[in-house]
């Protein structure tokens, strides 16, 4: 683990060469040998590491979606599909890396009084440190980055979710200042250019999301979810991502390797049948700006929209190549997974369900105009036609009144609308996977739904006296319960 740390220079550097976004002064600074950089600057660890919140997103939501069926492999019983044991020894490195060169930022910009990298370094370290909860619970963080110590405590997931918590809040205390001396580097930040505004708007939206995230358990307080959300996004513009790529959006990569013959990107039924019409009996027009119509030569009744089901692999044209494009998949056409397309971390749609989820109960007038403006910034950020959008919002199974809004809905709209992003899998848990025909992977090596993942190999061979045993991947999480 702290092996991470002891390293973290090297890798910041040979990382941060890679981003188009830095100034010249590092660049200056690494000309002579990257592998012996001694002092990494503000703007050099906040380049790596806002590029490295944006690459762990997408990393948590393609070993994620499966779960979510948002994305099936077109090989039956895929290990992905069907909830067999896979290694994330790389994605727990991955976050373990980022979290290093965070704490480095966050440990400098302290030493220089800086209250607005603190607080960015705060909200990006407790955005990594919450994927990690998210996916394995139990984990090391209070002894994490002490590099004299190779072996670090793991601590429970209940004291890691309050860490993030504890971070997100520090965070909001020093981007509130106004009079700092060290000014974010604009074009350093990959996220928010510099905004500090802005940050503390993303501040306040992952602490809506970590709140809400407890909403089964006997502590969940939803006056204090709607508090944040009040504080946090107003419109699409504050959302956040991370849109600089060394060649372009991953989403995008996938899409493009699916053109060549490759087995990644399919979707899944579940989700194409969620928009297509088939499920709800209301086609989203949203899925148009998804994926791309199938098209099979010589039949013209096939459907426009077919997906793959988990598990069950491609059923029309074995043996599971795309020459023919006859079941749908991510599309480097869609304004979502195009080349440019920024790798969203959260966004003003998913702070619109959450505050439609937290209001419901005490104030459905208030849960409805959430849930609709959920609905339309979500197709206004796909770039639905304005007379697409309209009608499907004005549809009596949408728009269902006040009276009538239930949670269910919230679930099935914001389902759409996290599409291939992390915290899609800790709703469809929160939700008990409960939505309408939503079913086990044919397969499916486990009675019941995938709940955790198991700790990767790498970790246990490195601190296996420290790692959780025997813990199940239908173990619920604490706020699972």
């Amino acid at each position: 683990m702290n092996k991470l740390y002891k390293n973290t220079l090297i890798i910041l550097a040979t990382s941060v060469l890679a981003l188009h976004g830095c100034g010249k002064e590092y660049f200056d600074e690494l000309s002579t040998n990257p592998n012996q950089v001694t002092n990494a600057t503000l703007p050099a660890l906040l380049a790596t590491s806002t590029s490295k919140a944006g690459i762990n997103s997408y990393t948590v939501a393609s070993n994620t979606s499966a779960y979510v069926q948002y994305t099936a492999n077109p090989t039956a019983a895929a290990a992905s599909d069907i909830y067999e044991t896979i290694d994330h020894t790389s994605m727990w490195d991955n976050l373990y890396f980022a979290m290093a060169d965070v704490n480095q930022m966050k440990k400098l910009a302290a030493s220089q009084s800086s209250s607005e990298y603190l607080g960015v370094a705060n909200v990006l370290l407790a955005y990594n440190l919450m994927l990690v909860n998210d996916l394995w619970g139990a984990a090391p963080y209070s002894e994490a980055f002490n590099p004299s110590n190779f072996t670090p405590k793991y601590d429970t997931e209940q004291a890691v979710y309050a860490a993030t918590v504890s971070l997100i809040n520090e965070a909001i205390t020093e981007l509130a200042k106004t009079t700092a001396t060290v000014k974010l580097a604009a074009a350093s930040d990959l996220i928010h250019a510099g905004d500090r505004a802005k940050w503390l708007k993303t501040a306040y939206a992952l602490k809506a999301r970590l709140l809400i995230k407890a909403s089964k358990t006997t502590t969940f307080n939803a006056a204090s979810v709607l508090t944040a959300v009040g504080s946090s996004y107003t419109s699409n513009t504050d959302d956040a991502g991370m849109a600089t790529f060394v060649l372009r959006n991953n989403w995008a990569t996938v899409s493009r390797n699916n053109a060549a013959l490759s087995l990644g990107g399919w979707l899944s039924e579940q989700f194409v049948d969620h928009l297509n019409g088939k499920t709800y009996g209301l086609f989203d027009p949203r899925i148009k700006k998804i994926t791309d119509v199938t098209v099979v030569p010589g039949n013209p009744t096939y459907p426009a929209y077919i997906g793959t089901v988990n598990g069950a692999g491609n059923r029309i044209n074995p043996p599971h190549n795309n020459t023919v494009k006859d079941e749908n998949y991510i599309s480097n056409s869609s304004p979502w997974t195009s080349d440019t397309a920024p790798l969203l971390i959260v966004t003003f749609a998913e702070l619109k369900f959450i505050e439609a989820e937290a209001a419901l109960a005490t104030d459905p007038t208030r849960a409805y105009t959430a849930y609709l403006a959920g609905i339309k910034a979500n197709m206004d950020k796909l770039l639905v036609p304005e007379k697409e959008r309209d009608a499907y919002l004005a549809d009596g199974r949408v728009a269902v009144g006040a009276a009538n809004l239930t949670k269910d809905l919230i679930f099935k709209e914001k389902y759409v609308a996290t599409y291939l992003n992390p915290e899609a899998f800790n709703d469809v848990r929160r939700n008990d996977f409960k939505y309408k025909d939503f079913t086990l992977p044919q397969n499916a090596v486990l009675t019941s739904f995938i709940r955790r993942l198991d700790y990767p190999l790498g970790e246990r061979s490195k601190n296996g006296a420290n790692v959780p045993a025997g813990v199940a991947r239908t173990t619920k999480l604490w706020w699972d319960l």
